[in-house]
């Protein structure tokens, strides 16, 4: 070896050194305070599981109560047993107590689902409401076990961010830490309420946070694991469906079809959730001129929906059976499509009529029908290049799903996990595709994001819009004893022109004022009522608003990018 060589050696030998010292420095240092989180995102998950399977266990005695049975996937074929007027009274009594438990625990009598938990994470430095978190979970288990039409993961998510949310407050967490937490009980409730670890936490990441930073990253996948655990301690390593044989995709031609099926299911989708939020629409505007008392509101719906389930039972609860009818082949054409449309119906009953529960699962049973029928059509019309029919119902499960919740990626992986069918991946992902890209045209992005937009908070045009509102004028404005401040005598001459803003308003009103009036300052007053002069508190300057905005959005970069 030449004395070159040997330096070279030396030099490498001397830089690696120095890195492991710097490496067992930065341990040292953070490698405690990483690891006493990864164990508080440990705890979260478990509790998260532990409230998702208990949820799940009170809906099933509930069920097994007043129908006499808890199994989920035989509620429907057991309601046709019973005498007629237990079926229409069952709802009838869960939707009165839902209403009871809705207007003595709740401000506005509405269920809170997952659009508060993705306004918790974007508005609230990852907290959601407690006591209203605890009434929803309640009123939806009982709306869920007495016949509601609906799904169990909106009440599930909402109450792992009361978990994760109390943890936040109890260490102080500030919002990077506490919307990481928020993201953990998320995912660890997806994954114990249907045994899909991997879906679990990108729907944490996708639907919630929004973003897929590498911090968040690894205590997700920690607390999603524990949540699936939980899930696996009770029921076993089984799919919520069974399918009879694994699915194959043989004809490669079929794969425009699958294209087509994926824009049918994104109308499709957009039908369920333009008929969920008409009827929320409708129902206000009855009770309104009715002057229902509205602790009366689900008891209302839960008649409608009795009624429904007299004559169609398929109705009734998340519609695990149907559903897996529909995977199987079980029915036939006219039934899938009568099927499909009344679930609809009873899905915006349920949920217009303020009863609980989320639209997750209502989704993948109006997604399997769609796709049966599509494909017991397709297979009829083209039988020498289609496959089977259950194919496309797979596909079609996928593809409204993931239109509705705007999650693609963790929709189909959830379909996998539900099913235990990976051969299908090309068929799902091409309908999901179309899918999501046709109904996020329709709507602002997904439901939950479009619920939010209604209620005036813009999470859907992304944080350089959301942000806005989130910054009030007064802690922005310059006094008028400020020694750069705006002069009273120019204030008071632009009040009279009519440019001045309200001293409790946001930026997202002051932002388009200065557009539109191009000036460097606008007059903040409070108006003291009808009849009487304004009174001037100082004025906000447009290079605050912009410096205040400015780092906002660093903020939310750093930590999308992180």
């Amino acid at each position: 070896m030449t004395d070159g060589e040997q330096s070279i050696l030396k030099q490498k030998a001397r830089a690696a050194i120095a890195a492991l010292r710097n490496g067992w420095s930065v341990m040292l240092d953070r490698g405690p305070s990483q690891i006493q989180f990864w164990f508080i995102a440990l705890l979260i998950g478990i509790a998260a599981g532990f409230a998702a399977l208990f949820f799940r266990k009170g809906i099933m005695a509930l069920q097994g109560l007043v129908y006499g049975t808890a199994d989920m996937a035989r509620v429907h074929s057991v309601a046709e047993t019973l005498p007629w007027y237990w079926v229409l009274a069952v709802p009838i009594v869960g939707g009165l107590v839902v209403g009871l438990i809705l207007h003595h625990l709740t401000d506005d009598a509405r269920v809170r689902s997952v659009s508060d938990v993705i306004e918790g994470a974007a508005l609230n430095d990852g907290r959601v409401e407690t006591r209203e978190g605890i009434a929803s979970a309640l009123a939806s288990m009982i709306t869920l076990g007495t016949g509601g039409s609906s799904g169990r993961e909106g009440p599930v998510v909402h109450m792992a961010g009361v978990i994760s949310s109390w943890v936040s407050d109890r260490i102080n967490a500030d919002g990077i830490t506490g919307r990481d937490l928020l993201g953990c009980a998320v995912a660890a409730a997806v994954s114990a309420s249907f045994n899909a670890p991997i879906a679990g936490a990108l729907f944490a990441l996708e639907v919630v946070l929004r973003h897929f930073a590498l911090h968040a990253f690894a205590p997700i996948v920690i607390a999603s694991v524990a949540g699936t655990i939980i899930n696996r301690l009770e029921f076993g390593d089984i799919t919520e469906f069974a399918l009879p044989t694994t699915s194959a995709l043989e004809f490669y031609v079929e794969l425009p079809a699958f294209l087509l099926l994926g824009l049918i299911c994104g109308v499709v989708a957009t039908v369920l959730m333009h008929s969920i939020l008409f009827a929320e629409d409708m129902a206000s505007y009855l009770q309104k001129r009715s002057k229902l008392p509205r602790w009366l509101r689900p008891m209302v719906a839960g008649a409608m929906l009795g009624v429904l389930a007299i004559g169609f039972p398929h109705i009734i609860g998340v519609g695990y059976e149907t559903t897996s009818a529909a995977l199987t082949g079980q029915l036939v054409l006219h039934e899938a499509f009568v099927f499909a449309a009344l679930k609809v119906a009873a899905v915006a009953i349920t949920i217009g009529g303020r009863m609980g529960g989320g639209v997750f699962s209502p989704s993948l049973m109006v997604g399997a029908l769609t796709g049966l029928a599509f494909g017991l059509i397709a297979t009829g019309l083209f039988p020498e290049v289609s496959g089977k029919p259950t194919l496309y119902a797979l596909a079609g499960m996928g593809a409204v799903a993931a239109a509705v919740l705007g999650a693609p990626i963790s929709t189909t992986l959830i379909v996998f996990e539900l099913t235990g069918d990976w051969q299908t991946g090309l068929a799902v992902m091409v309908a999901v595709s179309m899918s999501t890209a046709l109904g996020a045209k329709l709507v602002k992005r997904s439901f939950f994001l479009t619920q939010l937009e209604r209620r005036g908070t813009r999470l859907a045009a992304g944080p350089q819009a959301y942000l806005l509102a989130m910054f009030r004028v007064e802690p922005l404005m310059r006094p008028p004893d400020h020694p750069r401040g705006a002069s009273e005598e120019a204030c008071w001459q632009m009040i009279e022109d009519g440019v001045y803003i309200g001293m409790n308003a946001t930026l997202e009103a002051a932002m388009p004022l200065f557009d539109r009036s191009a000036v460097p300052f606008i007059p903040v007053v409070v108006l003291r009522g009808e009849g009487q002069p304004p009174e001037l508190q100082g004025a906000l300057f447009h290079v605050d608003a912009l410096k205040a905005y400015n780092r906002a959005l660093a903020a939310v970069s750093a930590e999308e990018h992180s």
